[in-house]
């Protein structure tokens, strides 16, 4: 799963506004933008330190002059120093954050719904909008179903497609 940053005010908006339609939460009144905010900041933020290991990692990896197929190696380990979360566990945390963000919040009133209720309804929201790269993938896979994974023309059309793909959900 990969969190975009084009998707993040709508999942906020839907986490927002079906927890107050279900009265699982009571937001102020006039407040149901700022509520989003409150949520959509803590995807922000990570996605914001993503970007700032993924920059550490390309100059780590310039400095020790590392080939990129060890982007990863190096990505991970950058990541586990810093005590970051990477992959599902940073979809979990990430979620956890969110369920703080949503009882420290100014915005909303009250919240009703049991924690575990909470956790799982946002990782069901997550997983609507982040399980875009299977369909990306299945997608760009059908379109280029005349060529051979694996060959030449697959590693160059492959990306290429998907980029397109991106493009044309509005992903980019």
């Amino acid at each position: 799963m990969r969190l975009y940053r084009k998707i993040i005010p709508k999942i906020a908006r839907e986490i927002v506004r079906t927890l107050h339609s279900k009265s699982d939460i009571e937001v102020e009144d006039g407040r149901m933008d700022e509520a989003e905010l409150d949520l959509a900041a803590v995807m922000v933020e990570y996605m914001n330190e993503e970007e700032r290991l993924i920059t550490e990692t390309k100059e780590t990896m310039a400095r020790r002059g590392f080939s990129q197929d060890r982007f990863g190696q190096v990505k991970k380990s950058l990541a586990e120093a810093r005590g970051f979360k990477l992959g599902d566990d940073g979809i979990d945390h990430v979620l956890a954050q969110m369920l703080e963000a949503l009882f420290s919040s100014k915005n909303i009133a009250e919240v009703y719904a049991d924690d575990k209720v909470l956790r799982i309804f946002f990782k069901t929201v997550f997983e609507k909008y982040t399980g875009v790269d299977e369909e990306l993938d299945k997608e760009a896979r059908s379109r280029l179903k005349n060529l051979r994974e694996g060959t030449p023309e697959w590693e160059i059309e492959y990306p290429r497609v998907v980029a397109a793909l991106k493009r044309q959900k509005g992903l980019v």
